[in-house]
């Protein structure tokens, strides 16, 4: 059983905080109303901050400072928002330390996760910068006797953007960077739970950015994030977030016919064979599933095993699940596994663990709330989980992982893509065909073979079916994030 770690060290001292204000037309703005949403400190419970619950009038403001922004920004050169973003990063790499510093306190995470996150951010903006002047598209040419055809590409406008609270930071990045690198203006909505990284990002490197160009509204998603999803001035809302957020925004954003871009959640199946390395799936499982305390949309949840190997499979990854350092990311860069973001989560991820033992799994480890202050849970394997099953089909987010066996590769695959998600997943295996030709089998954005988590901003991320649709990353989100225009011109000469 792990040992929780706790302290009465504080990462984020109140003079630390940063503004606690809207950031519209390129200044931080008192809000209009007094009503706040408190933001806390999962790891004790205790509050940290304030922040307003911004109004619908509020949005129209920030909205229309983009709009009147757009003109320009939209005609200025790719070279020029590339070296834009390229001032980004280095601001974000200077202030490294303060901003993971801050995702820690505000969202619970273990230093390795924020670090890691505060250099996705940095890393994006590069990626996005050099793929701002990459852009390709069909050659021009007489497609028509005598009528040339230009093809070209262009920003789609204001983009609203909705950024959940497991990924403040880092998910933020990955909608502003190619938004601004493909000549939009937009205004933001961070999570009502973890804005703070958000705020302070503002602060480092507002000054760069021309006013307008980027806005921030703080507050919750059925007034923020709705208005952003209806305004008929928003050309695009992209989210990360839950099914039942992007539903809610697709549904609002109908009435404008303006485009949406998805990235919800997910259910990853880790399909394991009799041949795998198990040693190495056990430890790939210890990252994939576990990291940022399972509360990530990709993460290797659910182990699809062979029933010849689950045993010992399953041994391994309870020895690699029991070696995990808990506790509260203040009490050392060591720790591994924090708390969860909220008391609400974490009520649900027990709630989840709950249910999953009495519809007949086996707690392997772990197996519920840790005593104490703060919304810790620890590190948990369940066993002998049943097909059609809630543990087996709903995302718990959280550390938790469940095991289940199949006899047949037809009924790994079945069984991979039975769920409503169809965001990633991975395949453990020695033989090469299987490693070649399952993943096209597999209904997944992203199918991992002999690993899983592993990212990089080169390549696309996204999901199918319930996991929603979209890009991000890559040049694929430049190309969501834009329009292609066709122009043909009559040469004929008489």
């Amino acid at each position: 059983m792990n040992q929780i770690r706790r302290t009465d060290e504080t990462l984020l001292p109140a003079g630390e905080l940063p503004t606690l204000q809207h950031y519209i037309d390129g200044a931080f703005r008192a809000p209009a109303s007094d009503e706040t949403v408190a933001v806390v400190n999962p790891a004790t419970g205790d509050e940290l901050a304030r922040v307003a619950r911004g109004t619908v009038d509020e949005v129209d403001t920030a909205v229309a400072a983009a709009s009147a922004a757009l003109p320009a920004w939209r005609e200025t050169t790719p070279k020029d928002r590339a070296d834009l973003l390229f001032h980004i990063a280095e601001r974000v790499e200077k202030h490294a330390a303060e901003l993971s510093r801050i995702e820690s306190a505000n969202g619970g995470k273990p230093a390795m996760v924020a670090d890691d996150d505060v250099a996705g951010t940095a890393d994006i903006f590069r990626f996005s910068a050099g793929a701002a002047r990459a852009f390709t598209e069909q050659g021009a040419g007489d497609y028509v006797a005598d009528h040339t055809s230009i093809i070209l590409r262009e920003p789609l406008g204001v983009i609203g953007a909705i950024v959940p609270w497991n990924y403040p930071l880092l998910m933020a990045a990955w909608k502003i960077a190619p938004i601004l690198a493909a000549g939009n203006t937009l205004v933001l909505k961070p999570s009502e739970q973890t804005p703070l990284s958000m705020l302070k990002f503002m602060e480092i490197v507002g000054d760069l950015l021309p006013a307008g160009v980027m806005n921030v509204v703080t507050g919750r998603g059925s007034v923020v994030g709705n208005r952003l999803s209806e305004h008929p001035d928003v050309a695009m809302v992209a989210l990360t977030g839950s099914v039942g957020s992007g539903q809610a925004v697709a549904t609002a954003a109908g009435d404008s016919l303006k485009r949406v871009h998805l990235e919800l959640g997910g259910k990853a199946p880790v399909v394991i064979f009799s041949d795998a390395d198990l040693a190495a799936a056990a430890e790939g499982v210890r990252e994939a599933g576990y990291w940022n305390s399972g509360q990530e949309c990709g993460a290797g949840t659910r182990v699809l095993v062979h029933e010849s190997v689950a045993e010992e499979f399953t041994k391994l990854l309870v020895e690699q699940v029991s070696s995990f350092i808990v506790g509260d990311p203040a009490a050392g860069e060591d720790v591994e596994i924090g708390p969860l973001v909220s008391q609400g989560h974490f009520d649900r991820v027990v709630a989840a663990i709950d249910t999953a033992v009495a519809e007949g799994a086996t707690v392997a480890v772990g197996g519920g709330a840790v005593e104490g202050a703060g919304y810790f849970v620890a590190p948990t394997v369940l066993s002998g989980v049943q097909p059609g099953t809630a543990a087996a089909s709903e995302e718990i987010f959280g550390p938790v992982v469940t095991v289940e066996t199949f006899s047949t590769e037809d009924e790994a695959v079945r069984r991979a893509n039975e769920t409503p998600y169809g965001l990633s997943a991975s395949i453990w295996t020695t033989d090469a065909a299987r490693a070649i030709d399952l993943p096209r089998k597999i209904d997944a954005g992203t199918v991992w073979v002999n690993c899983h988590l592993v990212l990089a901003n080169d390549v696309p991320w996204g999901g199918f079916k319930g996991s929603g649709y979209g890009r991000d990353l890559s040049l694929y989100a430049l190309q969501d994030y834009s329009r292609t225009k066709h122009v043909q011109i009559n040469h004929a000469r008489k």
